[in-house]
């Protein structure tokens, strides 16, 4: 009888370990399965077209007689081209201003609406900040092309009427790049401005009151509590703006064509007329990984850095 119950219970408890196994069997499967269209996607969109942009660099190919094995001589001639490098330090001189001029007077608009406004108030500025994002960038584009034209543009009448001197804005080589500063600000101002109110929004009141019974001012509980609690929402705001920045193409394209010379070209419109005017598709490449290099080494390097600014809740 002893034994029966004994063998009885090794039994159950085998069954139980088969039953454990196919659960946790199961599990893997199904965790598996919901990877799968991620890692496809990421698969196919980045780590194909990247190892291609890769192998097109070794090649001299103009899409029209078959490529030709080139070596390192796309990369030699990046080094020596001072056409590029110019175009590259422009890229870098719009992107960095870019970065400031969102992270700056964004996060003093979203402030004084956070602040100051009725809850109807701040529906509506955040729905007329945020819709200029909603137009396409050729209409913007457009648009402001009309509107800073030097003889019956909307933007120079008016300035000349507050007896500012006008310009050639589009034309100048001084001004025709914080032009497309101030078109590329009134177009994507409003994603910044909407995060770094949805950061401020996150914070605790809890803390405000705390820091106004310590006897804290204005200007303290801004340095000591709003900017700690809102360090991570400029984090990512500072990485996407300089994502985005960096591969700024379509006002330099429609607004200027890169001109005059090539104040106003970037990186990306460069790449673009190398791939699809001069068909060189293999130099090209050598551009495209130089947007990913840079883009990639300053994101690492923000990560890095970040733990040294970045408040964690």
């Amino acid at each position: 009888m002893a034994t029966a119950t004994t063998s009885t219970g090794s039994t159950t408890k085998h069954s139980r370990r088969l039953r454990g196994m196919t659960a946790r069997r199961s599990d893997t499967v199904a965790g598996y399965l919901f990877a799968a269209p991620a890692v496809l996607l990421f698969l196919l969109f980045f780590a194909l077209p990247l190892l291609a942009t890769i192998g097109l660099s070794f090649v001299h190919w103009d899409l029209l007689t078959p490529p030709r094995a080139a070596g390192l001589a796309n990369y030699e001639r990046l080094l020596g081209d001072s056409h590029a490098l110019r175009v590259i330090g422009n890229t870098f001189v719009f992107t960095f201003a870019s970065v400031v001029l969102h992270l700056g007077p964004g996060l003093l608009m979203a402030l004084a609406v956070q602040r100051r406004s009725s809850r109807p108030l701040k529906y509506f500025l955040r729905t007329a900040y945020f819709f200029p994002l909603l137009i396409s960038w050729a209409a913007v584009a457009l648009l402001w092309q009309y509107a800073m034209h030097p003889t019956f543009g909307v933007f120079t009448h008016y300035l000349g009427a507050l007896g500012v001197p006008t310009t050639s804005w589009l034309t100048s080589p001084t001004w025709s790049l914080p032009a497309l500063l101030l078109v590329d600000f009134w177009h994507t101002i409003g994603f910044t401005f909407v995060i770094l109110l949805a950061g401020l929004q996150a914070i605790p009141v809890n803390l405000y009151e705390a820091a106004i019974v310590d006897g804290a001012g204005a200007l303290r509980r801004f340095w000591n509590v709003t900017l700690p609690m809102l360090s991570p929402t400029l984090f990512f705001a500072t990485v996407v703006s300089f994502i985005g920045a960096f591969q700024i193409f379509e006002p330099m394209y429609i607004m200027t064509n890169g001109g005059p010379g090539d104040a106003t070209r970037s990186i990306v419109q460069l790449l673009y007329e190398t791939a699809f005017r001069s068909f060189e598709v293999g130099y090209a490449s050598v551009l495209a990984l130089v947007v990913f290099a840079v883009i990639f080494i300053v994101t690492l390097l923000q990560f890095r850095f970040a733990r040294r600014w970045v408040h964690e809740r």
